[in-house]
């Protein structure tokens, strides 16, 4: 049986402080990327929400519309894949809700977790500015999840069209990348307690420093994937820093006594 043809209407700005009307449907039931929609629905996006990242911070009100001309919403159930491994890109995205991992296959099955993307965040935003554009590694919802797909073509014609919009997206994320080096410093320099005190402390609401709660937003074999943490010696970690009084650990969720005497933990 034949899928149904896609019909897509475009995206309108009612007024300078407007919602956003961007189309939005469920992927199918392997690759979003490459099914059919099911169904369609309208989803308010703010621009302003979008302007808060750094790839749209430069856009001005007529570049923004026209990127969510050709934007649109995915719904990800739990598991599911949005993108594999040299599939051809044609698309970024922005997380909207829930959570994505972005994942290394080997040919035995294992995976190595490269990255959680969460809401706010993009991903596969770097292969826009190159030639021939694979996604390389595979992409699934830990959650379920909502992203918005935006068009590599279009963001890159409006790049092409205006010079000075490039130098703003250029200084936005230099600052970006003086925080990834931060973060391939932390993996690279830091012993794995370490590594995961510091993940904790990111977790921490401004402000809290006293008992304090952090729901897990992975479950824990991912997250230490994502801190090259092996899991036997991730339990261990958790089992040692009960022990010290660092943390407490129910579930998915980890209380910490105090921030400042986590944070002066050194492994």
């Amino acid at each position: 049986m034949s899928a149904p043809p896609l019909r897509k209407t475009l995206s309108h700005v009612l007024d300078p402080d407007a919602l956003i009307l961007v189309n939005s449907f469920p992927p199918g039931a392997n690759s979003p990327e490459i099914q059919y929609a099911a169904r369609m629905q309208k989803t308010h996006i703010r621009p302003e929400e979008l302007r808060r990242h750094h790839l749209f911070a430069g856009l001005n009100d007529a570049q923004m519309e026209r990127l969510l001309q050709t934007a649109h919403i995915m719904h990800l159930e739990e598991g599911q894949l949005l993108f594999a491994s040299q599939q051809e890109a044609k698309h970024f995205y922005m997380v909207h809700s829930g959570s994505i991992r972005l994942y290394l296959s080997s040919p035995d099955g294992s995976e190595k977790v490269v990255h959680l993307v969460d809401p706010g965040e993009t991903f596969a935003e770097a292969i826009t500015f190159m030639d021939g554009q694979r996604y390389p590694l595979n992409a699934s919802a830990l959650s379920k999840s909502e992203v918005i797909a935006f068009s590599n073509a279009t963001f890159r014609e409006i790049l092409r069209e205006s010079t000075e919009t490039c130098f703003r997206l250029m200084a936005d994320m230099s600052t970006w990348l003086k925080k990834q080096i931060q973060d391939i410093n932390a993996l690279t320099l830091q012993n794995a307690t370490l590594r995961f005190t510091n993940y904790l402390l990111h977790q921490v609401p401004p402000g809290q420093l006293l008992d304090v709660s952090i729901e897990l937003s992975a479950p824990k074999h991912v997250i230490a994937s994502r801190l090259s943490i092996q899991p036997e010696s991730f339990s261990r970690i958790l089992r040692n820093m009960q022990k010290n009084g660092l943390i407490t650990v129910e579930g998915s969720t980890i209380h910490i006594a105090n921030v400042d005497t986590l944070g002066a933990n050194d492994g």
